[in-house]
């Protein structure tokens, strides 16, 4: 009798874990349905049958051009792709109330949080409200800091002096063919490695080691902006639910990520952080939640080492193409520094207009983020018409914006850092207009220090080196899917020592620039 109850009742079980799980997939593919037709994936337009069938590519190598296209022909200079429940502008007086007159109406958003919840968490990129104005003021206060900025300017220059002017000394000798963008991007991974967690992953050293932190960290990174460019969010969630495919591979890299960040973090509980200068350390001072130490420290690792690689590799691509602007750079390297001298002081920096021109021109045609997302909270009508409705993504696109007759004048694609400067002297735009920094209360807290950091690798570089690319330079950059612009199979660069050269700038001695 024992035997049939227990059997009569291992039956039962059975069924309703059958019927319980059927209606779980049911109610599942029923929501995915319900989604599907909110969406309106079956729109017809030209536009979003471009998109679903990838026929653009027919056209155009990157999605970035194609949606330049699109904006250019629009008479306001804003799109709707339908299908995504995407708005995207190029218009400079759109961004400004985005970002500036409505800012409250256009957070993040739980939509986009989603998408880089797993990598970033609760950092200060992924948040909104209270959280993103705690992180926000934290990060101000120590970025500003006069000691935090000399670890930061020490580390670079460091890593100038004993890795990279070494490693392109020793490939000029041999005439070989070296990836600028891989080299400039373990350049930024080693500094912000220092800069985040007080630890030097050693990826620029002679021998180029593979670092298996840093290909977690860009497999991460990849993966989780490759979510964007899905049709629908359903579609990575239920694999991220089924752990299939590239959210099995994100799931796997995301937990090496951790793992990593965790030992930072108890060999800090350990060793005391008092007297350290990284952000992990003062960061501890304050924060006691390991996870959310985790995510703030992450965050500024994503931002500070793709951006400063990506704006770089843009800079050294034009400057092959423009020998008469590395001319001029170095004209006033010389001028402003005088034959003898081997260090730039400061003040010397600060008389450099042309080479601060020709950095804000290289990366108003190639902003290292092309494109950023927020999400209205109510319905508004942009100023130039266009409404929004609760709940859209609207997007404003610098990548785009760059190339916009109407936003730059007729030379737009034409790389003239003579734009920026009035009888010699850098002349700033309008932020709404150039918002390859943000602008506004998200303007970028980096910004003075990733672009000292870039014009100390300029200057090391071109009065020591001639480069130039090993590849067709009509051939315009492809790019990879990602949260910043990578260019697909890499800077292939040819490096001649030149016979007279300056010594590497001294950061250290920089650091006036950004406080005068």
């Amino acid at each position: 009798m024992d035997s049939e109850l227990s059997l009569w009742f291992c039956s039962m079980c059975s069924a309703f874990c059958f019927m319980f799980f059927s209606f779980t997939l049911l109610f599942s593919l029923f929501s995915l349905l319900i989604f599907v037709l909110r969406l309106k994936l079956w729109c017809n337009c030209e536009i979003c049958q471009a998109y679903l069938t990838s026929s653009w590519t027919k056209e155009f190598d990157n999605l970035c051009d194609w949606y330049t296209h699109l904006l250019k022909k629009s008479p306001t200079g804003t799109i709707h792709i339908h299908v995504l429940g995407n708005t995207i502008t190029a218009s400079p007086a759109n961004v400004e109330h985005i970002l500036k007159t409505r800012f409250e109406n256009y957070p993040k958003g739980k939509q986009f949080s989603a998408l880089l919840g797993d990598l970033l968490g609760k950092g200060i990129f992924n948040v909104d409200g209270e959280s993103w104005r705690f992180q926000r003021k934290m990060a101000s206060l120590e970025l500003g800091s006069i000691s935090i900025r000399m670890h930061a300017f020490d580390i670079v220059n460091s890593e100038i002096q004993t890795r990279l002017i070494p490693l392109l000394s020793s490939v000029s000798s041999e005439e070989q063919v070296l990836d600028l963008q891989d080299v400039l991007r373990r350049f930024s991974f080693d500094n912000i490695c220092k800069f985040s967690f007080g630890l030097d992953p050693g990826c620029l050293m002679l021998s180029l080691p593979i670092s298996e932190f840093a290909e977690a960290f860009d497999l991460a990174s990849k993966l989780s902006a490759q979510r964007g460019l899905a049709s629908s969010p359903s579609i990575w969630k239920v694999k991220r639910l089924l752990n299939l495919g590239t959210e099995k591979q994100l799931k796997e890299a995301i937990k090496m990520v951790d793992e990593f960040a965790q030992e930072m973090i108890n060999q800090r509980r350990e060793k005391g952080f008092s007297d350290s200068n990284d952000l992990l350390s003062r960061f501890m001072g304050t924060v006691s939640d390991d996870k959310y130490l985790r995510d703030i420290v992450i965050s500024f690792l994503l931002a500070g080492r793709d951006t400063v690689a990506s704006g770089l590799t843009s800079f050294f691509w034009l400057l092959s193409q423009h020998p008469e602007v590395e001319s001029a750079i170095r004209d006033e390297l010389e001028r402003v520094m005088g034959s003898s001298q081997q260090f730039a002081s400061f003040d010397q920096m600060r008389e450099m207009h042309y080479l601060h021109a020709a950095l804000y021109e290289s990366l108003r045609l190639f902003p290292p983020v092309q494109f950023d997302s927020k999400f209205a909270q109510e319905d508004d009508i942009l100023p130039d018409g266009t409404f929004v409705r609760k709940g859209t993504r609207v997007t404003y696109h610098p990548y785009a914006m760059g190339r916009m007759e109407r936003v730059w004048g007729s030379d737009c694609l034409e790389y003239k850092p003579d734009r920026w400067l009035k009888n010699g002297i850098y002349n700033p735009e309008n932020p709404y207009k150039y918002p390859v920094f943000q602008a506004g209360q998200r303007v970028c807290l980096g910004k003075e220090i990733s672009l000292v950091e870039m014009k100390c690798v300029v200057l090391a570089v071109i009065s020591r080196f001639n480069i130039r690319v090993a590849t067709d330079l009509n051939q315009a950059p492809r790019f990879a899917p990602g949260l910043t612009a990578t260019v697909r199979g890499g800077l292939p660069i040819l490096v001649q020592e030149r016979e007279a050269n300056y010594s590497s700038p001294s950061c250290l001695r920089l650091l006036g620039a950004i406080h005068g």
